[in-house]
């Protein structure tokens, strides 16, 4: 009996013991914490909202951000791309090597320069290839790009040339805005087709992209795009620290003239002080280990400038 008594005594101190070392457990990671500013994330980290201009223009046309669903519709792009760092981070250090190259052929086609952000929302600044099939900065599909002067064949694609292609889009936005009038409806266009805009006019009887409801991706498109252009042309305002010196320069390049066939473009590239990758990053065009010209056709071939690029030796 008395031994049965000290047991239950024992037990009750143990439950008051586990009682006392939960709570005192608890309140050391509910308790205020004074922390020290160094122990904060780096430049004390905070998620916020990013700012969404009062009014702007796009395509040098007045955005109507009074309209709730526009000025949503633009904040969902600036969070998520503020956000995406790491894919923002690559448009801001492309967007130093292309943006020189899109700019003038822009201008000489009077294009409005905020095109040149249609590029970055469409391939990111790089010759990629979509599921659908579409190549390059602008992404045209193999049916549409000779309408627009590129030339595709075996060995050679010329989606996939900076030059070239911008001038594409701009032979193609040129025609959008002459059926529509409207700058933002020939951006649409390039996402939807200039038929998939015009059947959309006549179906909800407006030709002002603002006005009109489509396609999720559609609706988003000019939104992104107008998103890269506040935050690559104010980056620190974006929380990016635009360091100059850490952006990708432009490739300093002379260009060859060709006028009859290749058939050897490795050989042909160390015969001109290069190497085949070094032909291939200049060039991306050039498809094959040959490159075939018609008669009366001239490629231009790019090769860099002497001592821009560094070839590794073989030995």
């Amino acid at each position: 009996m008395q031994t049965t008594n000290i047991s239950r005594f024992h037990l009750i101190v143990l439950y008051l013991l586990v009682i006392i070392g939960s709570v005192f457990i608890i309140s050391s990671f509910t308790a205020p914490q004074q922390v020290s500013k160094s122990e904060n994330f780096p430049q004390n980290y905070q998620i916020l909202t990013p700012p969404v201009p009062k009014e702007m223009k796009m395509f040098d046309e007045e955005i109507p951000l009074k309209d709730i669903d526009i000025y949503e519709r633009l904040e969902r792009e600036i969070i998520v791309n503020t956000y995406w760092h790491s894919s923002t981070i690559l448009m801001m250090k492309r967007a130093a090597r292309w943006f020189p190259v899109i700019e003038p052929i822009l201008k000489k086609n009077n294009i409005p320069d905020d095109f040149k952000y249609i590029a970055v929302i469409e391939s990111g600044l790089d010759n990629v290839v979509s599921p659908a099939g579409a190549v390059g900065f602008w992404q045209f599909i193999k049916a549409t790009a000779p309408r627009y002067g590129l030339d595709i064949s075996y060995n050679v694609d010329e989606r996939y040339n900076v030059e070239k292609s911008t001038q594409a889009a701009c032979d193609y936005i040129r025609e959008a805005y002459n059926k529509f009038g409207r700058w933002a409806d020939a951006a649409a266009s390039f996402n939807m087709g200039i038929d998939g805009v015009a059947r959309q006019v006549e179906r909800q009887k407006t030709t002002n992209y603002y006005n009109m409801t489509l396609s999720s991706e559609t609706e988003r498109y000019i939104f992104r795009a107008v998103a890269m252009k506040l935050i690559l042309s104010n980056p620190e305002r974006y929380g990016f620290k635009a360091d100059g010196e850490r952006m990708y320069e432009p490739y300093k390049t002379y260009e060859v003239e060709i006028t009859s066939d290749i058939k050897d473009l490795a050989q042909w590239s160390i015969d001109k002080g290069i190497n085949y990758k070094w032909l291939k990053i200049l060039n991306p065009w050039l498809r094959d280990k040959e490159v075939s010209v018609p008669a009366g056709t001239t490629y231009k071939i790019k090769l860099p400038e002497p001592g821009s690029v560094y070839i590794i030796p073989e030995n």
